[in-house]
């Protein structure tokens, strides 16, 4: 029944992201062309070449010219060089009249030669209707400040009025003609340019705006000919404003202008025919103003109805990418409709994101630049967009699934068979107070078959090994003392030393960190799970005791409760928890199988946890405490305590990987699945941002001062969303697993993401450096904090990103959409950093103090109005506790 109604959630998500394709696509009626087009800017360069630079061949433009042949009665061009030279004569091959462009730029000596072979084609061509002098001159010349000025245009447009027979011009922007009626005296007609993108105006008002234009000129100017020489729309590229470039847009436009143009007599040309990739220098739209593609293929019909193109191929790959996307699914055991409803929504999100990229992709030109960002941007954003659905799934199992149902609830009857436990110690230039109290703890363990070995390593300090010492023997006899100045080995070594001196009998390891004092319960409850044979590790999660030291260390406390409640939790369904190197309890035996403790990596607790599921043992976890540690000492060794953790997990995986191909071990399909997904979130997530943030500071600029296109919403949003989930994930579980009040939530959020460029780094060293060293974590000691300033990267790269948006945002005069959420990508991609930055400097202030707030409390109290009579509160006010953070 249940696997029916998951069949039914999925097909009902299934049909209303196909019904979202349908209403969301475009269809339009546009007036349909009647005959042919009165004339269309004609620019035969083909695809890879440059317009400015590469010489045309006949057969190109012959090629060409046959294919707009049947759609218009005559080209315009802007140049006879290059090959264009030969235009005229081709095009009477096929019945076309040419309106001749003659270039005009700053070098007089091609200007001449522009000049006189226009003239001279003129002579010779009876298809040359006109002669264009100059294409846009004096609106360049505004802009750039440079060329020919208004009375030099005017001379070469009366000298090859002199030498020819036919209509001479000059084209320009409409408001040019009105500025310089010398100008217009000058010619024999007005060549318009009217394109509403330019002017930012929405697509709605555009062939009105061009019609409005042309009759103010033709007040302005009574009896003398007008043509619109330019008038058209980009089918892709960024918005100017209100002008938002759209194939549907486009194909409405210009048929409706035909009409109203062919209605009333209006002379124009419709730029342009093919799409010009060459044309980087007029930003984001430059290459798509074509009614042709480089293909020369129509992007629009001239009669019958217009639709978005291609939707129809879209929606099937979105549904096709959400359905493989939803497979999962059916083989989750115990899924529910609501969860499953999200699972499927997720993955039709996906779907839609991935056939919008696939289709930006086969819509798009892109030259090495943007191809570059393109690529790069889409390899990243792959993993980044997995590991936002599986937060998404998570969240869905956690909320909306069965709960938990492999987590040890240990009983209370005592087992018959108490098997013998050896519980080691390593220790290296820890404080003796700090040791001493984690070993009056083991000693009221109750169980009665133990032993506990303390590893002193590489710590001559007699002041610091000999209170343990005398201790032990304080202690009796299940307390044995062991000390070697010369271990290597790290960690790994010293409880490989630990090993050596167990006592035979032992059947199970107990590992404990020195600083961990430990609950009596901790082996009656635990070691009873052993009675299966298949069991090799019982781990219990780490905790602290220190959280009410100070804010910084109660947000440090609450950040890695959230991996214990949360991600252990759900990795122990599956019997694919890591191993963390305290609390832990190992079968002896499964200790020998896997090799015991190695030193290949720096993170050895959670190599022989991965060697032991490899091998084929079963794990068990439980979320009560049994173990209260020390918090790093204080931010910069919170960092560094991550950077190892990570940096072991980048070993881990280079260690491993083989471990993970199907038939290499006996790591299952779901273990697999959680490993894979873990390291990704954890490492790909933090690595990912940061190499993001970077490449977008290196992009930005590009933005700012070039004008360059950013990379299209399809590559930004997904950061947004991401960054989105991430923190509703956090909130939401903290909230539920680890019963985290909402201000303790988000400082433990504000913690995780200060961390982002310590993972990052740490990432980076696990690939490219071996034999980074073990670093011990200080711990518990109040003077021993960092003078340095811990996160002068962070806030160098923090810095940057806030003045990168804050850059984008100024100069974003257009009010372009892609660049207003790039701006907010680079704000966003800012917070981890400054996360850091904010964090250390809140650590050196008094708020980092609990006194300071139980003083702002206790004054806010003191002014608290009086309530009128007869009305009283209630209840008391919250204990300090319930404000999520006071101890």
């Amino acid at each position: 029944m249940r696997s029916v109604g998951v069949v039914l959630v999925v097909a009902l998500a299934t049909v209303l992201h196909g019904a979202g394709w349908f209403f969301v696509h475009e269809r339009v009626s546009p007036p349909n062309v009647v005959g042919q087009l009165a004339s269309v800017s004609f620019s035969p360069i083909a695809a890879g070449h440059d317009g400015e630079k590469d010489v045309t061949s006949e057969e190109q433009i012959r090629s060409d010219l046959a294919v707009i042949a049947p759609y218009t009665r005559a080209i315009r061009t802007y140049s006879v060089s290059n090959g264009l030279e030969a235009v005229p004569e081709l095009a009477s091959e096929f019945g076309l009249h040419v309106t001749l462009g003659a270039w005009i730029d700053d070098g007089e000596e091609e200007n001449e030669r522009e000049i006189e072979t226009a003239i001279e084609l003129s002579k010779h061509h009876r298809n040359i209707d006109s002669i264009i002098v100059g294409n846009e001159t004096l609106y360049r010349n505004s802009v750039l400040h440079r060329g020919p000025g208004v009375q030099d245009l005017i001379a070469k447009i009366q000298r090859v009025k002199r030498q020819v027979s036919v209509p001479v011009t000059t084209a320009e922007v409409w408001n040019i003609w009105l500025e310089h009626p010398e100008l217009v005296s000058a010619v024999d007609y007005l060549a318009v340019h009217i394109l509403p993108y330019w002017e930012g105006l929405p697509s709605s008002v555009a062939v009105d705006h061009a019609i409005k234009i042309y009759q103010r000129l033709r007040q302005a100017y009574p009896g003398k000919r007008i043509v619109i020489a330019e008038f058209g729309w980009p089918s892709a590229g960024l918005n100017r404003l209100a002008a938002v470039p759209d194939p549907v847009a486009q194909a409405d436009i210009i048929r409706d202008f035909v009409a109203r143009a062919d209605a009333m007599g209006i002379d124009y040309s419709i730029v342009e025919a093919f799409d010009q990739p060459w044309k980087t220098f007029e930003g984001s739209v430059g290459a798509y103003w074509g009614i042709f593609d480089t293909d020369r293929g129509p992007k629009f019909a001239l009669a019958g109805s217009v639709e978005t193109p291609n939707w129809v191929l879209k929606t099937v790959a979105a549904l096709a990418i959400g359905l493989l996307l939803c497979i999962p699914i059916f083989a989750s055991p115990g899924v529910t409709p609501i969860q499953a409803a999200v699972f499927a929504g997720t993955a039709h999100a996906i779907g839609a994101w991935g056939s919008s990229v696939f289709d930006y992709w086969a819509t798009h030109y892109f030259v090495l630049g943007s191809l570059i960002a393109m690529i790069v941007g889409a390899t990243l954003l792959v993993p980044l967009v997995a590991i936002m659905k599986q937060r998404l799934d998570e969240l869905a199992e956690i909320i909306f699934g069965g709960g938990p149902k492999r987590l040890l609830a240990p009983g209370h009857v005592v087992p018959d068979r108490r098997p013998f436990v050896s519980i080691h110690i390593p220790a290296y230039r820890e404080p003796p107070e700090m040791l001493l109290q984690t070993l009056d703890s083991v000693a009221k363990l109750d169980w009665p078959n133990f032993e506990c070995i303390v590893v002193i390593n590489n710590t001559p300090e007699a002041n610091l090994w000999r209170p343990i010492e005398e201790h032990c023997e304080l202690l009796g006899p299940r307390f044995k003392f062991v000390r070697e100045d010369q271990l290597r080995g790290f960690k790994a070594g010293a409880l490989r030393l630990a090993l050596d001196h167990t006592s035979p009998e032992a059947e199970i390891i107990g590992v404990l960190d020195a600083d961990y004092v430990v609950h009596p319960d901790w082996l009656k409850d635990l070691v009873p799970a052993f009675a299966t044979p298949s069991v090799g590790l019982v781990q219990a999660p780490q905790d602290h005791r220190d959280g009410d030291r100070s804010v910084v260390h109660a947000v440090m406390n609450r950040e890695y409760a959230g991996f214990f409640d949360i991600g252990m939790v759900q990795r122990n369904e599956v019997n694919a928890i890591v191993s963390h190197g305290t609390m832990c309890l190992v079968r002896r035996s499964a200790l020998v199988d896997a090799g015991g403790w190695s030193s290949d990596t720096i993170v050895e607790d959670a190599d022989l946890g991965l060697t032991l599921l490899s091998r084929g043992w079963w794990t068990h976890y439980t979320r009560r405490r049994y173990g209260w540690g020390l918090l790093p000492s204080d931010f910069a060794a919170y960092k560094r305590q991550r950077h190892r953790w990570a940096y072991g997990g980048v070993q881990l995986i280079k260690k491993h990987w083989r471990a993970f191909i199907p038939g290499r071990s006996h790591i299952t399909t779901q273990q697999r699945t959680e490993f894979l997904f873990g390291w990704l979130t954890w490492l790909g997530a933090e690595s990912l941002g940061v190499a993001i943030a970077i490449l977008n500071l290196i992009w930005m600029p590009l933005v700012v001062f070039l004008g360059i296109a950013v990379p299209q919403a399809v590559l930004t949003i997904p950061v947004l969303a991401a960054f989105s989930v991430m923190l509703l994930h956090f909130m939401v579980l903290y909230r539920t697993r680890v019963r985290a009040p909402t201000f303790a939530s988000l400082g433990a959020a504000f913690s995780a993401m200060a961390l982002q460029l310590t993972v990052a780094r740490a990432v980076a060293d696990g690939l490219f450096k071996d034999g980074v060293p073990f670093l011990r974590t200080a711990k518990g000691c109040a003077g021993c904090a960092t003078q340095r300033f811990p996160a002068l990267w962070e806030g160098v790269l923090g810095t940057l990103l806030i003045l990168g948006s804050l850059g984008l945002y100024l100069t974003n005069y257009q009010q372009v959409t892609e660049i207003s959420i790039f701006s907010a990508v680079l704000l966003v991609q800012s917070l981890p950093f400054l996360a850091a930055v904010a964090v250390t400097l809140f650590e050196r202030s008094s708020l980092n103090d609990f006194a300071t707030w139980r003083k702002l409390a206790a004054a806010l109290a003191t002014y608290r109005p009086r309530l009128p009579r007869g009305r009283q509160p209630t209840a008391g006010p919250p204990a300090s506790g319930d404000i999520g953070i006071l101890p």
